[in-house]
């Protein structure tokens, strides 16, 4: 199986920037079947929201509420997805999830998450 562990969370002042990194681990043949992977976040009271997705091609896609502040990137050697969050705003607060899709699933499921990092925007 894949396992992801997100990690970079933490508090910060509104203005400032913070990196989240995603490593994901497991056998050889579970990590080949990493296809695209994505960040989503919770804040209190909300729904689950995806934030930022990147292809195996590295085709991008954002959600409208963080376009020009954040930026999702990979390493494939590392295994490793980023999100370098700049000119953070205290709506971003949230727990922020990193997220692989599957291209063979595991126990009916097409997808792999971390636990979850916190990041608490102060203003």
């Amino acid at each position: 199986q894949v396992q992801l562990v997100e990690s970079g969370g933490g508090l910060v002042q509104a203005g400032r920037p913070l990196r989240l990194s995603c490593a994901a681990s497991g056998s050889t043949f579970s990590i080949s079947s990493i296809s695209s992977m994505a960040w989503y976040r919770q804040a209190p009271g909300k729904q689950r929201e995806l934030v930022a997705s990147i292809s195996p091609g590295d085709t991008t896609n954002y959600a409208d509420s963080v376009k020009g502040r954040f930026t999702i990137s990979r390493d494939n050697a590392k295994n490793t997805v980023y999100l370098q969050m700049n000119s953070l705003i205290p709506e971003d607060t949230a727990v922020y999830y990193c997220n692989a899709r599957l291209r063979r699933p595991v126990s009916h499921s097409n997808d792999a998450w971390g636990q979850g990092t916190q990041v608490t925007v102060s203003s």
